[in-house]
Formats: structure tokens, C-alpha cells, sequence
């Protein structure tokens, strides 16, 4: 159990301390914030609008977060030998893979988070036509990224610490507080509106987009026990874009009896499942805790299938 701890521990460390992890959070972030300020002319559905647009920054995010930290932590170690004077120790090839599965889900946590963060504030400083943007509000968020890395700077410089995993902690930090601070604040040109606006149902939602980016990280690390990065993107983008479709295209083919399409479907993830654009568009009421749990349940049996078939495809994997 401690060799486990170990391996899951050092991988989410050196997840969360590749440059790139830390400009894909801000950049998802700061992006989403941005997304508030900028006039729309929707007939009144501006904030709707904005809220579909986060929901699809956070999962193309984490798309990319997966695939690039799957590739960093099992792809890059198998080629450079380090996957192998790992193994040469008693540890066994399947603690290997799901340690390093475990310190992947967390680093997508972290991301994930943070997007959220960025969500709940979205939806705050959102405005229609006869609202203007919160230059205020912006200010403090942007401000507060400045300060991550900032506190990032200062413990590299004066503490020789790791820039890109202290900025990134720092983030996560300061993002919150910023939050809480805009929350507080009376909305830009409804003063009488104090953190009335926040659709507080972005946590759900963001939870089920985490399911989502945790089924993506094992299909991440099934195809990184064999391919490298730009394989790897092309066959996670492959299978997002049909789970987005398998209700139309081969949902209604299983419902009329057809055996290929049942297979298919029962293959390839459902992302409409996890994907709750609709809801967060309209008042339409749902039983989260319920929803959750079966979601949750969905995706805990479909990531044990695909480890175990990325098990089977890292058994044979030639080290050398």
C-alpha cells in the first residue's frame, strides 16, 4: 500500500508541476471569466449563453488535460526506461498502472476545480442587455491570478521551490478567495443584488463533467500503454465526438433490435449523460443526489473496463 501511495503521490506531482497543466488551468479559467464580460445581444439569454459556453470550455479542458497528463506520466516513462527501473522493484505491473491512474483522476480534480471556480463566477458576473460587464469583478479575478503567480515567483526565487506547482496551488487559493470577495460585492449596476445570481447548480453539473474527464483519463492511459501523445489526442477526440452522437446514431439502431448497434452503444461512453447544458438553460428541477450517485456508478463501471483492458494491453508491453 505505501509502494501505491507513493507512485499516485509522485505522479500527481509531477502532473501538477508540467508547465503546461498550470497555462491549460489558467488559461480555461481566466478564458470563462472573460467569456461574462463580453456582450452577446441574445435577446435576454446572454447569461444562458455564457453558461453553455463555460460548460464546453471545462470539458474540452479537461479533454486536453487528460490526454497531455496521460502521455507526460505512462507514454514519456515507458519511452525514457523510467517505467521500467520502476517495475524492476516489487512492484507489480497493475499497482503500477492504477497508482499512476489515481494520480492523473486527482491532478484532473485540481483542474477541474478551478474551472468550477471560474464557472460559479461566470455566472455571477453574466449580463444581459440591459446590464453592463463587471469591470470590478474582473479586476479581482485577473488580479488574483496575477497574485498565484506572483507567490509562485517569490518561493522559486527566495525558497527554490517549484514555480509551476507552488503558482498552481497558489491558483487554487487565490481563485477561491476571489470568489468569495465577488460574491459579496453588490453585482455592476444592480446594487441591490448581492450574490443573488450565482447558479450554485454548476457544482453538480461540474462533478458530472469530472466523471467525465475520469473516464477520459483511463481511455487516456489504455491507449498511452501503446501510442504516443498525438495518437493518443486523435483516439480520446474520436470516441468524445461519438459519445456525443451514440443516442442518435446508434441509440435508436439498439432500441429497434439491432445487435452491432446494441454493442456500440454500450461501448462507447454517453456523454449526454454527463452533460447537463439543458438544465443549466432552463429552471427544470432534478434530483441531484440521486443523479450522482447512479452517475457516478456509471462511471466507476465503465473506467474498471477500460483499465482492466488498459491492463491487458500493459501486461505484454515490451520495457526495454
Amino acid at each position: 500500500m505505501r509502494q501505491f501511495t507513493t507512485i499516485a503521490t509522485n505522479t500527481f506531482m509531477e502532473l501538477v508541476r508540467q508547465p503546461v497543466f498550470l497555462l491549460l488551468t489558467t488559461a480555461s479559467a481566466a478564458f470563462s471569466v472573460f467569456l461574462s464580460a463580453v456582450p452577446y445581444f441574445g435577446f435576454g439569454d446572454d447569461p444562458i449563453l455564457v453558461k453553455q459556453s463555460v460548460l464546453a470550455i471545462m470539458m474540452l479542458a479537461g479533454l486536453l488535460g487528460a490526454v497531455l497528463s496521460a502521455s507526460n506520466t505512462l507514454a514519456r516513462e515507458i519511452r525514457t526506461g523510467t517505467a521500467l527501473s520502476v517495475l524492476s522493484k516489487p512492484v507489480g505491473r497493475a499497482p503500477f498502472l492504477l497508482a499512476k491512474y489515481v494520480g492523473l483522476a486527482a491532478a484532473l480534480a485540481v483542474l477541474n476545480y478551478v474551472n468550477m471556480i471560474a464557472a460559479l463566477l461566470a455566472s455571477r458576473m453574466a449580463f444581459d442587455a440591459y446590464g453592463g460587464a463587471d469591470v470590478r469583478g474582473l479586476a479581482i479575478v485577473f488580479g488574483s491570478m496575477a497574485m498565484a503567480y506572483a507567490v509562485g515567483g517569490f518561493t522559486n526565487y527566495f525558497l527554490r521551490r517549484p514555480f509551476v506547482s507552488d503558482a498552481l496551488f497558489a491558483l487554487v487559493l487565490m481563485i477561491t478567495l476571489a470568489f468569495a470577495i465577488v460574491a459579496m460585492l453588490p453585482k455592476a449596476n444592480t446594487p441591490d443584488v448581492t450574490g443573488g445570481n450565482i447558479d450554485w447548480r454548476f457544482i453538480p453539473v461540474s462533478l458530472l463533467v469530472l466523471f467525465a474527464l475520469w473516464i477520459l483519463a483511463a481511455l487516456a492511459l489504455a491507449c498511452s500503454t501503446r501510442l504516443e501523445m498525438m495518437s493518443t489526442l486523435a483516439i480520446c477526440t474520436g470516441f468524445f465526438l461519438l459519445g456525443l452522437v451514440s443516442d442518435y446514431v446508434f441509440g435508436t439502431r439498439a432500441s429497434a433490435g439491432s445487435w452491432w448497434a446494441n454493442a456500440i452503444y454500450a461501448a462507447l461512453p454517453n456523454w449526454q449523460l454527463l452533460w447537463m447544458g439543458d438544465p443549466l438553460a432552463s429552471k427544470q428541477s432534478i434530483d441531484w443526489t440521486r443523479y450522482l450517485a447512479t452517475a457516478l456508478g456509471y462511471t466507476t463501471a465503465y473506467v474498471g473496463a477500460t483499465l482492466c483492458a488498459a491492463l491487458w494491453l500493459f501486461e505484454d508491453r515490451e520495457l526495454n
